[in-house]
């Protein structure tokens, strides 16, 4: 069994050109400790990680391994020194067994493997590790939390005794991500490694880490033990303010009328999954509905038929008690909005400018909806900069390309412009995702604030947390179906997540 190490950084400093993305950051984390880096977009975290992994080399400072200074010039290096990292999107190849998975990541595979050997040598590590995986299962069939322990598998079988976790629970249910943490804290504190994790959840920093370091803008915040801050206090290190802004109120009730309703929707099964096959699901004005399930379960081919990136099979989708079928000219009578996934890849152009991007869903329509074939650059100018004040867009101006901006930013800018003007029906899938604490709480206010103005909004997240704050009613989706609904007031998230692995 592999021992932990101490690691340290001391007084790394990282430039590109004339941007200094680290600046003078020092970082200590004690062996056999859960240690949380914590921070918003931007703030560094990831050129630190970078740099101690050997992707990056500092211009200036120092790593310290056990209190020893090595030097970490690739990544070779930091795989000798028993450095390693899990990464928040899984690096496994779906269609080998974890077995070969293992077996293959090795540096000294040879050139012909006596899997016989290999299976016996993998039984008495497997015999040896906290978890189990089977040896002989193909890892596209897993379930993500089981994909997520065979990452860290993989690591632990390569002999590392320092790793980093990106993002560790960000696709996995409530069961799944407090098992996964609760083992890893466990071989942490048994002295097996040293653990580092890169996350946004400050409630699962709260239970399973040991100590945090903050940092803010390239430069250390901040640090302590956990058992001595609460999330406020994490939260204030990170954006330099008392707390993260308030949602918007939610108030009101639903009305009755439904303003979209799918009905016997299906589609064709692509990729070894399950095609739609959804009875009904019906959303009113002044509602939010969450969507909860696990990454592959249909949710994104739902967004897609939504948003008219997919033809269905069959079914019918009635939005204000007219048919359908998400075309441009329908979406603008009738007032249906769409904040896609990954914003930049769907929702946007990324080398025109942030104006003409803002301008996308009306440079071609007059103040009454109307269509019109002159374009009117001043009002397009206009419009551009009235939604970047309003949403706090910060680009270096409005006519650089919307590509170069932060993913907050991009955000903010799609936000702007599906928002913009009356919104009766807002569909918004994983509008949060990847974006630091602060863009979070602008987002979620925003939507909760379409809302309240009126309009039906369908969230469809991969955050269970987020489902939970923001839903007045939540439905889970299991291999395409709606299996389960609940009221969100009181909404119970081990029986969401039991249904959101079919083992209700």
């Amino acid at each position: 069994m592999t021992t932990a190490l101490a690691v340290e950084a001391v007084g790394i400093t990282k430039r590109f050109g004339p941007f200094t993305a680290l600046g003078d950051v020092s970082l200590k984390v004690a062996p056999a400790t859960v240690h949380a880096l914590l921070g918003e977009n931007g703030a560094g975290k990831s050129t630190l990680v970078k740099c101690l992994l050997g992707y990056y080399k500092a211009d200036e400072g120092s790593f310290l391994i056990d209190g020893k200074e090595e030097v970490i010039a690739r990544p070779a290096d930091a795989d000798r020194l028993g450095l390693g990292m899990v990464y928040q999107h899984f690096t496994l190849v779906p269609s080998m067994t974890v077995a070969e998975n293992l077996v293959m990541s090795r540096a000294d595979v040879p050139a012909v493997v006596d899997w016989g050997k290999e299976r016996a040598d993998l039984e008495k590590f497997m015999a040896d590790m906290p978890f189990k995986v089977s040896l002989g299962a193909e890892v596209g069939t897993l379930a993500a939390g089981e994909r997520q322990k065979t990452e860290i598998l993989k690591q632990l079988y390569l002999q590392r005794r320092f790793l980093v976790l990106d993002e560790p629970t960000s696709v996995l249910t409530p069961q799944e991500a407090d098992e996964m943490l609760s083992l890893v804290a466990d071989l942490a504190h048994s002295g097996s490694i040293t653990v580092a994790i890169i996350t946004h959840k400050l409630k699962e920093v709260k239970k399973f880490a040991d100590e945090v370091t903050v940092l803010r803008r390239g430069r250390y915040a901040g640090k302590g033990r956990t058992a001595d801050l609460e999330p406020a206090d994490m939260t204030a290190m990170m954006i330099g303010e008392p707390q993260a802004p308030a949602s918007v109120e939610r108030r009101g009730a639903a009305e009755a009328e439904e303003r979209l309703l799918v009905t016997s929707l299906r589609t064709e099964g692509d990729a070894g999954r399950a095609g739609l096959d959804i009875t009904k699901l019906a959303v009113h004005p002044r509602e939010i509905v969450g969507i909860a399930g696990v990454s592959g379960n249909g949710q994104k081919e739902l967004a897609e038929v939504l948003g008219g990136q997919r033809v269905p099979a069959s079914g019918e989708i009635i939005v204000g008690g007219e048919g359908y079928t998400a075309t441009r000219d329908e979406a603008q009578a009738l007032s249906v909005r769409v904040l896609p996934e990954e914003p930049l890849r769907n929702g946007c152009v990324p080398r025109m400018s942030v104006s003409d991007n803002l301008n996308l869903r009306s440079f071609d329509r007059d103040a009454k909806g109307a269509r019109k074939f002159w374009l009117n650059g001043s009002a397009m100018t206009d419009r551009a900069r009235r939604m970047i004040a309003a949403y706090g867009v910060r680009a270096p101006s409005r006519e650089v390309p919307i590509g170069v901006l932060s993913g907050g930013n991009v955000q903010r800018c799609v936000l702007a412009r599906e928002l913009d003007g009356e919104v009766k029906l807002l569909i918004v899938a994983n509008p949060c995702f990847g974006l630091d604490v602060k863009a979070v709480a602008e987002v979620r206010a925003r939507i909760v604030a379409a809302r309240n103005a009126g309009a039906a909004v369908l969230l469809i997240s991969e955050d269970l947390d987020e489902i939970l704050e923001l839903s007045d009613r939540i439905v889970v989706m299991h291999d395409g179906k709606i299996v389960y609904e609940t009221p969100g007031a009181g909404a119970d998230a081990q029986s969401i997540g039991a249904h959101m692995l079919g083992s209700h």
